[in-house]
This record gives C-alpha cells, structure tokens and sequence, in this order.
C-alpha cells in the first residue's frame, strides 16, 4: 500500500499510487497457487516482487504481485491505484475521460497501465517495463474488508485499502 507503480511505454510513463490490495496467502483456498503448479500459474511460485499476470472471466487482465520465497505460492492482488502520471494516456487507452474510472478495480487497473500477459514475470525491484517505486506520500488509514469477487474462503478479510480514497473499488459498504 502507498508504493508507486510504474509502466514505461515507448511513449510516455504510467504511474499510480496503490491504495486498494487482496492478500492470497499460502494455503488460501481461494488463491491461484492453492490447486499447485501449472504452466499459467507459473509465476506465483517464483520469488516475492515478481509480476503474476493472468487473464480471467474471459474479458481481462490482473496483476499480482508474489510475496513468497521461490517455490511457494503466495501472492497480493492489485485491486487500484491513485493515477499520478500518464493520466492523458491512460483516459486514451480505457476510452474515459473520468479520471476516477481509470484504474478503480484490477481489471481497468490493468487496462489503463497497459499490462497484460506479456509482463507476467516481470522483476518489479529492477528497472525494466513495469516496477514498483517508492511512496511518494504516507498511506493514509487503512481499512479491511472481505475480499471481492471469490467463492470460496470469502469471509476472511484479506482486502486493504486506504479509508476515503476515491479510487478504491467495490461496493460502497466495503469502503467506509
């Protein structure tokens, strides 16, 4: 919470501030890593700071970041970020003009920051097309919620986010 994360185009960079997370713990039944290895889930068993990518319901891309030693899965979801840089860019690839819509939930996040497939594996500490940065303000309060959008070990409360940031996603019940 609070880093910065930074997509580098050819034409400009992409930056925002994360304000809304989902942890998906080692054991967690509702994490990619609970079933074990496979080919699309190889990344989550790589070593913490590295880019998860995948492809869900058929329509979108999310991003994980792993938080495990090699071999074991584990991993954060990024649920939203706060838009600092590339804002222009970004309205252009999500096709809005509202600021607010831009990088609210995992799947516009993704969107709007240009991160798909590709980036899957990706060192987030180095220097290189997608990375994490430092804060570049302190995190405000933080709430807890259940995560959204699973099925099964859905009422623990594994979603972070920062209290009253208007780029925090899901219900509003889940906000406050």
């Amino acid at each position: 919470m609070g880093k910065t994360l930074v997509r580098e185009l050819g034409r400009g960079t992409l930056s925002g501030r994360i304000v809304e997370v989902e942890a998906y713990p080692i054991g967690d039944a509702a994490g990619h890593a609970f079933r074990g290895h496979t080919p699309g889930n190889h990344s989550i068993f790589r070593e913490h700071g590295r880019a998860y990518v995948y492809f869900i319901y058929g329509s979108c891309y999310m991003m994980n970041v792993t938080s495990e030693r090699p071999g074991i899965g584990g991993a954060v979801l990024l649920r939203a970020v706060e838009p600092l840089e590339g804002t222009n860019l970004m309205q252009r690839r999500r096709g809005t003009a509202r600021v607010r819509d831009l990088t609210r939930g995992p799947g516009r996040l993704a969107s709007a920051m240009r991160i798909d497939r590709r980036l899957d594996g990706v060192d987030l500490c180095a220097p290189g097309p997608l990375w994490l940065g430092t804060a570049v303000r302190p995190v405000g309060r933080i709430g807890r919620s259940v995560r959204i959008g699973v099925t099964r070990e859905m009422n623990r409360r594994l979603r972070l986010y920062e209290r009253g940031n208007p780029f925090v996603s899901g219900p509003k019940r889940l906000r406050v």
